[in-house]
């Protein structure tokens, strides 16, 4: 039958990673709905989090059924509730936005890795579900009058061709921005904005000096890629990316572990280089690939940062693994 067969390594590393991270985001939006006051962004906030607690329920009973330890996730413990709201309550709206961006994006690529057919129904239905957030959460920043479009461009007349190699070309003389080229840096600049959001308030908060020196450099690198990318889309005279309105309170008491904080940068990280990658794929022009491998190759170097401090709190805990045949061979 088919729900004899065992999980495959895909299935139980997609299964242990959605845990984590839905476990991560059910902590990050109780937070949201104790302090929200917005009627229309809560109902969001409520519906994300009853989607996330399913999530986490369907994965328990999976595992559990097959034997395999549940993930240690956070708990109210990592959650300062009495703490004043660390941010606005347009805030709640965007981090809806982006992490329903993100998980559409990140388990579309672990549903293309699963087979069994429990598995497999849990994370078709999870990217519907994320993207009914999705469109939800666009639908009311655009209602709210916050979401930031991408550039328009006219209209193309007719089909054309690729002549010459100097497409490629991205020094000396350069020519116009694609479509996709266009696309993929303002989606990275809306990105990075928000992080800049998330660090400055986080900065605020976190007393411990190795940690708040860690945000402080994500912080930067997130500065130098708005910089890089909004600087090319005004040379092109796109006008760049219009940065958000500043969504963080005065508080200077955390409402986070430091726990939560670095588990939380360490995930975003990890879809960043993804997502940083995709952008590489699709720009021809060489100094847009010349910019995408320099960011890449900088992110991997901070999050082993992260990677680090997780290890050094004793917080980064070990993924299934395949066990080590020349150890059981008693080599």
């Amino acid at each position: 039958m088919e729900h004899n067969i065992r999980l495959t390594s895909a299935e139980i590393g997609g299964l242990w990673a959605t845990y984590i991270q839905e476990n991560m985001s059910v902590c990050l939006i109780i937070y949201f709905l104790h302090h929200n006051q917005d009627e229309e962004i809560k109902k969001i906030l409520q519906q994300a989090y009853e989607i996330s607690e399913g999530h986490i329920q369907k994965i328990t009973t999976i595992l559990n059924k097959e034997g395999i330890p549940i993930p240690d996730g956070f708990s109210e413990k990592d959650l300062n509730l009495s703490a004043p709201p660390l941010f606005y309550d347009m805030f709640g709206l965007s981090f809806i936005y982006m992490m329903s961006r993100m998980s559409m994006i990140n388990t579309g690529f672990i549903t293309a890795n699963v087979a069994r057919k429990d598995v497999r129904d849990f994370f078709v239905t999870m990217v519907q579900q994320t993207s009914l957030l999705y469109q939800e959460s666009t639908n009311l920043m655009l209602s709210k009058g916050t979401y930031d479009r991408p550039p328009m461009i006219p209209y193309p007349k007719d089909v054309k061709y690729i002549e010459k190699l100097s497409y490629l070309s991205g020094f000396g003389k350069k020519r116009p921005l694609n479509v996709a080229e266009i696309t993929e840096i303002h989606f990275n600049t809306e990105r990075n904005y928000f992080s800049i959001l998330l660090c400055t308030g986080l900065l605020q908060v976190v007393s411990d000096k190795e940690i708040h020196h860690y945000i402080e450099e994500g912080k930067k690198i997130s500065e130098k890629q708005i910089k890089t990318f909004n600087d090319i889309l005004l040379r092109e005279e796109l006008l760049g990316n219009v940065s958000t309105s500043m969504e963080v309170t005065d508080s200077t008491v955390s409402p986070f572990s430091d726990k939560l904080v670095v588990t939380l940068f360490h995930s975003l990280n990890a879809i960043d280089v993804t997502l940083i990658g995709h952008a590489l794929s699709l720009s021809m022009r060489s100094d847009l690939a010349s910019y995408y491998q320099k960011y890449i190759l900088e992110i991997m170097v901070y999050s082993a940062k992260g990677f680090d401090l997780m290890v050094d709190r004793g917080w980064a805990q070990l993924p299934p693994h395949a066990p080590s045949r020349r150890d059981l061979q008693k080599l």
